[in-house]
């Protein structure tokens, strides 16, 4: 059995994010580029953990952001320099996840394909 002391407790933040009422594909596909060249910069920076779309079974969407940061305050203030959010595009609400299981080998930068022993 393991022992729950041990585990990894490792804190990121995780901002949930969907389309504002009245926001148009035109209007999300015209930022489109601005929010994935900022994504890329923030996972060059070691900010960035994980993010993509969330898809339901009925068929909404959201996305997923996973970033390291110190405080909730922090984790605003990073998803607030998201184009998508500055413009008002999209909302978005801020939880704190702990890591506690599960494991991985490799370090993979997804933009780029870099791969890295940790």
């Amino acid at each position: 059995m393991a022992d729950h002391h041990d585990m990894l407790g490792k804190t990121f933040f995780a901002i949930l994010t969907e389309a504002a009422p009245g926001t148009t594909r035109e209007r999300l596909g015209a930022t489109l580029p601005a929010h994935l060249d900022h994504q890329v910069r923030l996972e060059q920076e070691g900010i960035l953990f994980a993010a993509g779309p969330l898809d339901a079974e009925d068929g909404s969407r959201r996305g997923l952001i996973v970033i390291r940061a110190e405080s909730f305050e922090e984790a605003r203030r990073i998803a607030d320099t998201d184009p998508f959010h500055a413009q008002g595009l999209r909302t978005y609400t801020v939880e704190r996840w702990t890591v506690n299981e599960g494991s991985y080998t490799v370090r993979l930068t997804y933009s780029d394909q870099r791969l890295a022993l940790d």
